[in-house]
């Protein structure tokens, strides 16, 4: 699984972060507008033809394949293609994930795009949510992977203002044990813990910092 070194200062990272947010947050509004719209048929049509017209443009120059996933020198992460935090992936909510002193916490608002039961979080959007929030935690000392991870989900989750703690509980060898928790106004709705493994190879490797995508 290769990382790709972008050797880049920690002020054109900000640059090119400022340059592509904002057209993701707009396609993200877009998706949003599709789900909810009730115009005319034939503004519907209209609205596509000029949509297909900026996806040509922006397909006019593409690199090959996925984004991947980045760093610098300064071990910066960039993982923007990522579906959780990607900064240039308008699927991601996006996650802005924090490190605390217990492990790692985010504070987001998941819309219609991301609903299952009526009025309900979809239920594999927050196993994906989990996965990543107890992998950013087990992370904090080098790169791990998911080995495992099991759901539990205790009420519906409903769209809207959520928030997301993971923490580590264990570690036994390249093995480490996490925990953690989506909730909203009223408390936890559901909980994960997972075990996650560092690779051989990244034993010795710094950690990168992708709490920001």
């Amino acid at each position: 699984m290769e990382f790709i070194l972008e050797d880049i200062s920690e002020a054109e990272v900000a640059r090119r972060r400022g340059v592509y947010t904002p057209l993701t947050d707009t396609v993200r509004d877009l998706v949003d507008a599709v789900i909810r719209t009730e115009v005319s048929e034939d503004a519907l049509d209209d609205a596509r033809r000029r949509i297909a017209e900026v996806v040509a443009d922006l397909r006019s120059k593409q690199m090959d394949g996925p984004y991947g996933v980045r760093h610098t020198r300064q071990n910066t992460g960039m993982a923007w293609g990522n579906a959780v935090i990607g900064v240039r992936n308008a699927l991601a909510p996006p996650l802005d994930v924090v490190h605390v002193d217990d492990g790692v916490r985010s504070d987001f608002t998941l819309g219609a795009a991301y609903e299952g039961p009526p009025g309900c979080v979809h239920g594999g959007v927050c196993a994906m949510l989990l996965d990543h929030l107890l992998g950013n935690a087990a992370s904090t000392e080098g790169p791990c992977y998911t080995g495992t991870i099991t759901i539990r989900y205790l009420r519906p989750t409903r769209l809207g203002a959520l928030s997301a703690r993971a923490w580590v509980t264990e570690r036994t060898g390249r093995k480490l044990y996490a925990k953690g928790t989506i909730s909203d106004a009223e408390g936890v709705t559901c909980e994960a813990e997972g075990v996650f493994i560092v690779p051989r190879s990244a034993v010795d490797t710094p950690a990168v910092r992708w709490s920001q995508g």
